[in-house]
């Protein structure tokens, strides 16, 4: 004789929530991080960005490529 079990197991509404508030913690660190990162390429002067091999206008995506990959 065979049987068939059906899963119908879905996250609770608590699960979603914690992985929800995880990802935007996650988000927050990231642009916390990206907004630093402007900051400090942003201070820099451009010869010591010259020296970097980076012009002011290519700034916004060095700084998106180190925090996001």
């Amino acid at each position: 004789m065979a049987y068939a079990i059906a899963n119908t197991h879905s996250a609770s509404i608590l699960d979603r929530a914690v992985t929800f508030f995880a990802n935007q913690r996650e988000a927050y660190a990231r642009l916390r991080l990206y907004t630093q990162t402007m900051n400090e390429l942003q201070s820099l002067s451009t010869r010591e960005l010259n020296d970097l091999g980076l012009s002011r206008s290519s700034l916004h995506d060095t700084a998106y490529t180190a925090v996001y990959g």
